[in-house]
């Protein structure tokens, strides 16, 4: 039976990013203004001209790199991983990162049937060298690909579970079946969007009597091959620079473009009376989420869909606020934006954040300052970090926002701003779908 009255809270907190892949370095690394920006290793040499971007070197695929795991479930994760591509991986150990944090590791501190996960990813791109042998069976002498000849010397060649190590509803497939979760299980794949739509839709789960407990939040990569050539092609990217950790410039006059980035996120949710039965450490209540879908169309201003959506977005999420007895006009909070350093989404988001507003000046956040765009999993590092900052009542400044740009009429976050008592986080895609949550610390219960 759906009760919106229910609360519900986070528990526990899981990452995988180029800034760490544990809560005290993350933390270390933002207030020391250190960047996770640099040379890459993990695209061909020469094939594009992305020399550098947001790589989680800290996540290597070691199995202890999964976080504090008993020893069967480290065999059978370990077993398969060569059904799980790097994107499922990081998001698979941010999610046993995050119970180990919540404190319900072991099968025996939960109830398998009350709890479930929501957990959102990129469309997961294969990498090539998948077929190269199926490929390379199927050249003639001149080394023409011969297309008749792949259903009986090509096909035979590829491995039969390829397709596992890329469907997006896998890393919550894995999660599930690792750690016996048999209540609701559900998958999101709507780019940036993705974290807070699998937190929105995990909460309504555990409101309408569902779960007790969820994990939520998602996984993404714009470092996959193919991935990297495509947004080389499609989108803007900062220009190389000599110092890297100069080229993600959110809301500067001198940002020219997104910097490619690959992390994961994930949050451990439980209803506020299931926390407190268990004494579990809360880390904030999820007021509530809200989402926008805006279409590309008309002219002038009703052609800039960011601006929209995040005005959408951003509005709903104070209207909730409201409904729940959080005064957003007279509170201490912060906003977190998605913020991807792109010339003209820069300037519409924060437009989109001014107008709803109206002239109150509230800090706004951006950690892809410090690691570019993760995709999918953006959003869910970026709620880690707020939650961080909101437990030791500092934000963290926005890096190489030097000049301001006056296309963006937004108080952005320094080093001395205050991260207050709640949050609000934004996503946006480029396709026009738009995502945000409201977090808030749990003064009461």
């Amino acid at each position: 039976m759906s009760n919106q009255s229910q609360r519900v809270v986070i528990t526990g907190l899981g990452v995988v990013c180029p800034l760490g892949r544990d809560l005290d370095s993350i933390w270390a690394n933002l207030q020391s203004k250190s960047s996770g920006i640099s040379e890459l290793d993990c695209l061909p040499v020469g094939g594009l001209d992305v020399r550098y971007g947001g790589q989680a070197k800290c996540f290597t695929g070691d199995i202890n790199d999964f976080g504090p795991l008993e020893k069967t479930l480290q065999r059978a994760i370990k077993k398969n991983q060569k059904v799980m591509c790097r994107e499922i991986e990081m998001g698979v150990a941010a999610c046993q990162m995050a119970l180990a944090h919540a404190g319900i590791a072991a099968p025996e501190s939960r109830n398998p049937e009350r709890t479930g996960i929501v957990y959102g990813s990129d469309y997961i791109l294969t990498r090539p060298e998948e077929f190269s042998d199926g490929v390379t069976a199927c050249l003639d002498s001149q080394k023409h690909f011969e297309m008749a000849r792949w259903p009986t010397d090509g096909r035979p060649k590829v491995n039969p579970l390829w397709l596992l190590k890329y469907l997006p509803n896998m890393p919550a497939s894995h999660v599930a079946i690792y750690n016996d979760l048999r209540g609701p299980s559900n998958s999101v794949t709507i780019r940036e969007a993705s974290s807070s739509s699998s937190i929105t839709e995990a909460v309504a789960t555990i409101r309408r009597g569902a779960a007790d407990v969820m994990l939520a939040g998602a996984t993404g990569s714009r470092l996959e091959p193919l991935r990297a050539l495509h947004f080389s092609v499609s989108d803007k990217l900062a220009a190389n620079r000599v110092n890297p950790a100069e080229m993600s410039r959110p809301f500067d006059t001198g940002r020219d473009g997104s910097v490619l980035g690959e992390g994961a996120g994930a949050l451990v949710l439980e209803s506020l009376e299931h926390a407190l039965a268990r004494g579990a450490k809360i880390w904030g209540e999820v007021i509530g989420g809200v989402g926008s879908a805006v279409g590309h169309f008309g002219q002038g201003e009703a052609r800039d869909f960011v601006r929209i959506a995040t005005k959408n977005v951003l509005s709903g999420l104070m209207h909730k606020a409201s409904l729940a007895g959080l005064d957003l006009k007279s509170e201490d909070w912060h906003i977190h934006a998605c913020a991807k350093s792109e010339t003209e989404g820069d300037s519409s988001e924060a437009l989109g954040i001014s107008d709803s507003l109206a002239g109150r000046r509230v800090p706004v956040a951006a950690a892809k300052s410090y690691f570019g765009n993760l995709g999918a999993g953006c959003a869910a590092v970026e709620i880690v970090t707020s939650c961080l900052a909101m437990e030791h009542q500092k934000l963290f400044p926005v890096l190489n926002c030097e000049t301001l740009d006056p296309k963006c009429p937004i108080s952005v976050a320094q080093s001395d701003s205050s991260a207050g008592n709640a949050f609000v986080s934004l996503a946006y895609s480029s396709q026009g779908q738009a995502s945000g949550i409201l977090v808030r610390r749990l003064l009461s219960a």
